[in-house]
């Protein structure tokens, strides 16, 4: 019980702290504040682009194209191979017929409805394919090349070069975001500690009284470091408004994608809640952070 009473009156002398010296905690709540939204915008960028790569990753496809002449022996032994392949699970592997294709073309084009109708099944140059969709995108190239060298595939294509360099880029983009969001935290800490010196500072003559009358290092760093975590949550709602009203209308007016359906927006709920969660907890955590060192290094605590 009496650690409790201890706990509740440091919290609330933090509180009085924090409008005692309001001017100075203005500072310190707009600092993180500010920090708090660029660094939701780029959480949520990240998580975005990480989203789209996972897309494009799941719907990249190694289309084999099999011998004209194979019978149906040879194509399950291809299948067999294809199989065999670490990079391939059995529910990612599906056959085309040829002439399933050419029905899908027919009903596409008329064109191509004049010309194929009256071909039959030994008359077709389109030859039965086998897609295949892999674990790894990072290892498709070398699944491609693997699959090329199994008997009576004839083709195998999968858009190489362009995959490639779409999966580059994109996790060039996820590593720069998650660098700027990292930094950002540290410039917040930064930040908010030299703002928290200046009130320290201003409050040296309380300090040495507290000092005078007995109390503890701990007595003395504890209410500093409470007072740190009430700017962070303070700082945090605005960001965290943005966040939550800003995306959804974001996603809402894009009807959930960008340009294309291959670029979708992660749906708000419960993205925005994780978000929202998250920015409360770096506040918090870097308010305190930020106190902890600024009574540590400046007063020698």
């Amino acid at each position: 019980m009496k650690a409790f009473r201890i706990l509740g009156r440091n919290i609330r002398d933090s509180f009085k702290s924090v409008f005692r010296n309001f001017s100075l905690s203005l500072a310190s709540i707009s600092c993180i504040t500010i920090t708090l939204i660029v660094v939701a915008v780029s959480i949520v960028l990240s998580l975005n682009v990480n989203n789209f790569t996972k897309i494009i990753e799941k719907d990249v496809t190694i289309v084999a194209f099999l011998d004209v002449d194979i019978t149906e022996k040879e194509r399950e032994e291809v299948y067999d191979q294809i199989l065999a392949l670490d990079n391939v699970e059995m529910n990612n592997i599906e056959y085309r017929d040829k002439m399933d294709i050419s029905d899908e073309m027919m009903e596409s084009s008329e064109i191509f409805d004049n010309i194929m109708s009256e071909w039959t099944r030994e008359e077709s140059p389109i030859q039965d394919t086998y897609q295949i969709k892999v674990t790894d995108i990072n290892l498709i190239n070398k699944t491609a090349k693997e699959i090329k060298e199994i008997e009576n595939v004839d083709i195998v294509k999968y858009g190489e070069g362009m995959v490639e360099q779409l999966v580059s880029i994109f996790d060039i983009i996820r590593k720069a975001t998650v660098a700027v969001v990292i930094a950002l935290i540290l410039v917040t800490a930064f930040l908010i500690t030299n703002t928290i010196k200046i009130t320290i500072m201003s409050r040296k003559r309380e300090i040495e009284i507290m000092r005078l009358v007995g109390a503890s290092n701990i007595n003395i760093k504890i209410p500093f470091i409470f007072e740190g975590l009430i700017l962070g949550m303070f700082g945090a709602i605005i960001p965290i408004g943005i966040t939550m009203y800003g995306y959804t209308a974001l996603y809402d007016h894009f009807g959930g994608q960008l340009f294309t359906q291959f670029i979708q927006l992660i749906e708000p709920n419960p993205f925005i809640y994780y978000i929202s969660i998250l920015l409360l907890a770096i506040g918090m955590i870097v308010g305190m952070f930020g106190s902890s060192r600024a009574v540590r290094k400046y007063l020698k605590i």
